[in-house]
């Protein structure tokens, strides 16, 4: 374990990834049906659990006086935050490796959502095959990031542009469906169909639990996003809308398990069902722990400068854009921007005469004087910047990023 970060910016960088990482595995599991990406986020616990721990000896050593611990003491919290969204994301696995079963109708709609978990088989003679991930620049081309490799019987998780893809390599991606086409073509993939809604569906209190249950995980996701971002901003106003998402996921809790209890009457089998009781549980904690996370920022408590740069330093950065007059964004709907492809850019909130939007759809039209907040990679922030009127800058040098307005900025309207 001595190639394990040993400064807490990192550490804590890591752990969020980690954390991240494991969520979106533990969910790909149990929309492929595999056993073997389910077993990977119980390794995947083991090394946060030593990271955990290592970062709590870290935060005792560093506090030499009452002042120190105040500080401190934010650190530790997210610290737990984090803890708990990995134990979430095992629990969300365990359905799979545990057979607790799982409706059809849930696959089918997950399949449906704004970001989809996908795999792919990367073939010889392929355009990615023999050549490192950065060259291929998937966030932006596909709007799809790569979660882990499978390479024979080896799982690779820690994903780095140097890693250079085989062929026979089966990538786990997370991101926009529009990209499938796209990524697949890259790995010269077979067409793909996604899973269907069973014939003999019809609307009954299952499938409102069911979608139910998206919009939780959707919510969920949302929340922990919106956090990491209030805390990186210091923005009051995100952290008030993590408090008002995670009482609505204690709603729609309350509701989906009376629609459960209801679907279980009538069918002849209802242990399927237990897996929509299980993620409910998993998605409102996660919640919970977003909102744990933003406690700090809603009180005004003091926050560890640590957290700021090492959120800001994790694989996917959090970027808030106001829209100028004249840009491209100027007018025009997030589907005619389709930022998700290129620069690979979620929108996770718009902000819009001082309240917000949250998990923006694609109809929805931007304004001047809106304000987005979204995460994605760091290479697509400048282009992110260029196509809502701004120009990112350093005058001091420190990294320290500003935004400028462009000196032209010119609608394709």
């Amino acid at each position: 374990m001595d190639d394990r970060p040993r400064n807490l910016r990192e550490m804590l960088a890591e752990a969020k990834d980690t954390s991240e990482l494991m969520v979106d595995l533990a969910y790909a599991s149990l929309f492929f049906g595999d056993p073997d990406m389910a077993e990977e986020v119980d390794s995947l616990e083991e090394a946060m659990n030593e990271l955990v721990q290592d970062m709590r000896g870290v935060c005792v050593m560093a506090v030499r006086s009452p002042k120190d611990s105040e500080g401190m003491s934010s650190v530790l919290q997210v610290i737990s935050a984090i803890e708990r969204i990995a134990n979430d994301a095992v629990d969300i696995a365990r359905i799979v490796t545990h057979q607790v079963g799982i409706p059809a109708e849930l696959v089918a709609d997950l399949s449906d959502a704004e970001e989809v978990s996908h795999r792919v088989l990367v073939s010889d003679g392929s355009h990615m095959a023999n050549r490192p991930l950065s060259a291929h620049e998937l966030p932006v081309q596909t709007g799809m990031r790569v979660m882990a490799i499978k390479r024979d019987r080896r799982w690779i998780t820690d994903i780095g542009g140097d890693i250079i893809v085989v062929p026979g390599d089966v990538m786990f991606l997370r991101g926009s469906p529009d990209g499938i086409t796209r990524l697949r073509e890259l790995a010269a993939a077979p067409p793909w169909t996604p899973p269907q809604m069973p014939e003999d569906s019809y609307t009954t209190d299952l499938d409102r639990a069911v979608d139910v249950l998206v919009d939780m995980k959707n919510l969920s996701e949302v929340a922990v996003g919106l956090a990491y971002s209030s805390l990186v901003l210091g923005d009051i106003g995100l952290a008030a809308e993590v408090y008002q998402l995670e009482d609505r996921l204690d709603e729609m809790k309350d509701k989906l398990e009376l629609w459960v209890l209801k679907a279980a009457s009538e069918r002849a089998d209802p242990s399927p069902l237990r897996g929509l009781l299980h993620l409910s549980q998993a998605a409102e904690d996660i919640g919970d722990q977003a909102q744990q996370m933003v406690w700090i920022i809603e009180q005004q408590e003091d926050v560890h400068p640590v957290l700021g740069l090492a959120l800001g330093d994790s694989d996917d950065v959090v970027a808030k854009v106001p829209v100028a007059a004249a840009s491209h964004a100027d007018g025009a709907t997030l589907a005619e921007l389709r930022l998700n492809i290129e620069p690979g850019f979620t929108v996770l909130a718009i902000r819009r005469g001082g309240q917000y939007i949250y998990r923006p759809r694609g109809a929805v039209l931007l304004l001047p004087r809106d304000e987005i907040i979204a995460s994605g990679p760091d290479e697509g922030r400048e282009h992110l910047a260029s196509i809502f009127g701004w120009r990112l800058v350093d005058p001091d040098g420190d990294g320290d990023l500003r935004l400028e307005p462009l000196e032209t900025a010119v609608s394709p309207r």
